[in-house]
């Protein structure tokens, strides 16, 4: 009588390649989705645009984010919460110079990387905010209550100008975030090219140099 040999197992996939898989291809929804946000919007976009863009079949969309809506919010959630931790120099900063400098550092840096996940935010907030209103209301003004206070702070101990906290952080915003949400308007008035690194290093000294000095930081 033969002998069978005992049947050959099937090796199984590690529990960590299957997380890693999970976390690859939720990246690659994601960044497909702020392409599509950002160019086309929210109501523009569709969820099989967005499958497409990611080179995945739409049944993997639905996977991972049950609605275009659901997909959205994590977009910006995800923007804000990278702009979030821009401020973390705020907190342990022991002048503004420092904390506002490494803040501006940052957040121009985020939106050299980042800049789909910016224009996204942008369009949501010029269209009032129909989706994301009760974040603005709640996590936004949480957050800018808190490093309003931390800059008051830096105003009382007279290490900066008696300016208005709120107003300089929306002129921070702005200033930072242009380099993104205008990002196209940037390029053509550097010569129709992308900015180079030494172009972004000028960018970031220059912004830190008017900004600090305008509030006599430096």
């Amino acid at each position: 009588m033969t002998s069978q040999a005992p049947p050959t197992k099937r090796p199984q996939k590690r529990p960590h390649n299957r997380i890693e898989s999970r976390r690859e291809n939720e990246r690659t929804i994601l960044s497909a989705a702020e392409k599509v946000f950002a160019e086309a919007g929210f109501g523009g976009a569709t969820m099989q645009l967005i499958a497409d863009v990611a080179g995945l079949p739409k049944a993997n969309l639905h996977y991972y984010f049950a609605t275009k809506e659901e997909l959205y919010r994590r977009v910006v959630q995800d923007i804000f919460e990278i702009w979030l931790h821009a401020a973390d120099s705020f907190d342990n900063a022991p002048d503004p110079a420092t904390g506002i400098g490494a803040y501006i550092d940052t957040k121009m840096e985020i939106s050299r990387r980042h800049p789909n996940g910016s224009k996204v935010w942008a369009s949501e907030v010029m269209h009032g905010a129909p989706v994301i209103q009760d974040y603005l209301e709640n996590t936004l003004r949480d957050w800018t209550d808190g490093r309003i206070r931390v800059i008051q702070g830096w105003i009382d101990a007279g290490k900066m100008a008696p300016i208005n906290p709120r107003h300089l952080l929306y002129m921070l915003w702005a200033t930072t975030q242009h380099y993104a949400d205008f990002g196209h308007q940037v390029e053509t008035l550097n010569g129709g090219k992308p900015l180079s690194e030494a172009d972004w290093q000028a960018a970031k000294h220059n912004v830190k140099q008017i900004i600090l000095r305008g509030i006599s930081a430096v």
